[in-house]
């Protein structure tokens, strides 16, 4: 996990220009992020009136699962903590309870009591020594998903330990991605794409008929595209940490820390997860950053429906058992690797 996960936006989406007249699109910041909503529409009107519902969509996901906003239901769990159960909504006790069975397949390396971390570790160039071992330990002290008590009679969460918190920083935009989506297919919507700062969702094909087209960049190399995928109907979700690290005795850690231990994950730069959610694409994604990659392709490789590509911090590439990456390499990566 990371103190403040951040999901690089690394993908890019072609065939705007294909019989532009019926794709519309919007960019603008949601949930303190970069969304670009894309509708195919019958025209303009119908375009923007798509776009307004996925937008609101949204936004009312931001209110239910924002620790930041002091009216959210998940600052009511938060502020509770160690003191005395909190009832919530329905669509937030599911999501938490979903969140808790990610962390069982993940042996906890994903957590959204996360948010519970001291936070050490900085990586804006003012780290000059690492944490003590002491101070590692401590600050994942409150952090653990087993202590996240859920009562489905009477829909309440409950933290057990005083000032433990949750935060959805590694899966809230999948989620929103996931609900606009779902929204808008309700409303008639045949096609489009949910891209919630590089937690993407995408449903039906461009006006011609053709598949989305989505190319992952190298994360050394963020202008350069190594391999494009067709997709309809289906989630994508890129994790990186190759733009904030620290380096102490010649070992590069990462952003993203595991919850377990408290130490950065390392071995791996991106980490970009196939599923048919991007729920659960957002969460898998960071925790291969964790597991690391022999670990994280073998929990893959034992999800149906999932799939993932990882490069490693010696820019190797490595896949899934379902992914043959050399048919979906860019003409410029396929002379590199013959």
């Amino acid at each position: 996990m990371k103190q403040k996960i951040v999901f690089l936006t690394s993908f890019f989406i072609f065939g705007y220009t294909l019989q532009a007249q019926q794709i519309y699109k919007r960019v603008l910041k949601l949930m303190g992020s970069r969304y670009e909503i894309v509708v195919v529409a019958d025209n303009q009107k119908q375009g923007n009136q798509y776009i307004d519902l996925a937008v609101n969509e949204i936004r009312r996901i931001e209110k239910i699962i924002s620790s930041w906003d002091s009216n959210s239901e998940t600052s009511a769990i938060n502020r509770n903590a160690g003191i005395k159960p909190v009832k919530v909504s329905r669509e937030l006790f599911d999501l938490i309870s979903r969140a808790k069975k990610i962390s069982k397949i993940t042996d906890g390396a994903f957590d959204i009591s996360y948010a519970s971390m001291d936070k050490i570790w900085h990586f804006d160039g003012s780290m000059k020594q690492m944490p003590s071992p002491e101070a590692i330990k401590k600050s994942v002290a409150k952090v653990g998903y087993h202590n996240i008590i859920l009562d489905p009679e009477k829909q309440t969460v409950f933290l057990k330990l005083k000032g433990m918190k949750i935060g959805f920083g590694a899966i809230g935009k999948g989620y929103s991605a996931d609900k606009a989506k779902q929204l808008l297919i309700s409303k008639g919507v045949k096609a489009g794409v949910i891209n919630a700062s590089g937690d993407m969702n995408i449903w039906g094909t461009q006006p011609n008929g053709k598949k989305w087209q989505i190319g992952i960049t190298n994360p050394l190399h963020k202008n350069t595209v190594f391999a494009t995928f067709p997709l309809t109907d289906e989630a994508v979700v890129t994790s990186g940490n190759y733009e904030k690290y620290v380096i102490f005795n010649g070992k590069r850690y990462t952003h993203i820390i595991d919850p377990r231990t408290g130490y950065p994950a390392s071995g791996i730069i991106s980490a970009t997860v196939f599923a048919p959610s991007a729920e659960l694409a957002d969460a898998l994604a960071t925790s291969i950053f964790v597991m690391g990659t022999d670990i994280g392709i073998d929990r893959i490789n034992q999800l149906p429906g999932i799939e993932c590509v990882i490069v490693d911090d010696q820019d190797k590439i490595h896949t899934s058992k379902g992914i043959h990456i050399k048919k979906y390499l860019t003409k410029k990566y396929k002379k590199q690797n013959p």
